[in-house]
């Protein structure tokens, strides 16, 4: 039954009354799950792009201090270098004893120092890049979890050590987890990369950026890098490379950025 009232005043019923109230439970409810998963996003979204970072720099760092200190304990003239010592790949002519143009005669035969069989994924070397404040750990490997996510430097299998004729060639993430790679783009011909191992440090000098390329791309990955896409970009010739790749553009991973360098010079690890 419907209520009464004055003469030309509105009655409304007692169903429409529930019927408005249901509808702004709903609605509140609504809202507040919408809330609900914006600050749920807003977490994840903060967790990947700050506190990844934040975890992954710091073990970074304390890697890079802990292998400096195992360095400085060890003695580099009596140390055996490990069974990748010997590369995993046939180096390409020049054979690895000739060693770069000017190198002197102990440069020639100092060692270059890889991972061990039993050390996959284990952390054995330096890369230092100065004009990116860059210093962080290289580590057999690419895999996400064991690799790149602690924000290292991972090698990639197959290709060749430091020092070593051929192509030696990391991958290192451009967002999250550390993004070690995120500023290779401000690189330019000419600026010197620094790998450190137990025995020595290699310096290398920026020579060819490619700024975008398939993720498959396997040409630059070569011992004679050379772009499979974009044959424009690589080389010809043997020689001593270095070989930096991540993701391109950022936040994305479907194309990649591809930094070379040639090797200049190697000589003893200082103590």
């Amino acid at each position: 039954m419907r209520a009464s009232g004055v003469r030309g005043v509105p009655v409304v019923a007692n169903g429409t009354r529930r019927r408005r109230a249901r509808r702004r439970r709903v609605m509140w409810a609504g809202g507040e799950a919408l809330v609900t998963v914006g600050a749920v996003l807003l977490l994840l979204v903060a967790h990947q792009l700050w506190w990844t970072n934040r975890e992954a720099r710091q073990g970074a760092e304390r890697k890079v201090a802990a292998l400096e200190r195992e360095w400085d304990a060890a003695d580099p003239d009596t140390a055996a270098p490990g069974p990748a010592d010997a590369g995993t790949v046939p180096a390409a002519p020049p054979s690895p004893s000739a060693g770069p143009p000017g190198a002197t005669a102990r440069q020639r035969s100092y060692p270059a120092t890889g991972p061990s069989r039993t050390g996959h994924s284990r952390a054995y070397a330096v890369l230092t890049v100065p004009r990116l404040g860059l210093r962080v750990p290289v580590a057999e490997g690419v895999g996400k979890r064991d690799v790149l996510d602690k924000g290292y430097a991972g090698h990639y299998p197959g290709t060749q050590q430091p020092g070593r004729a051929g192509n030696f060639a990391l991958a290192g993430h451009r967002n999250t987890h550390g993004e070690p790679f995120r500023y290779l783009p401000r690189l330019r011909a000419g600026d010197t990369i620094r790998v450190e191992t137990r025995t020595a440090t290699y310096t290398y000098a920026v020579d060819q950026i490619l700024p975008r390329t398939s993720a498959r791309d396997s040409g630059v990955l070569r011992p004679v890098p050379r772009s499979a896409v974009r044959p424009a970009y690589g080389y010809t010739d043997p020689g001593y490379y270095l070989t930096l790749t991540t993701c391109t553009p950022e936040f994305t991973s479907r194309y990649r950025l591809v930094v070379w360098g040639k090797l200049l010079s190697m000589r003893p690890r200082s103590r």
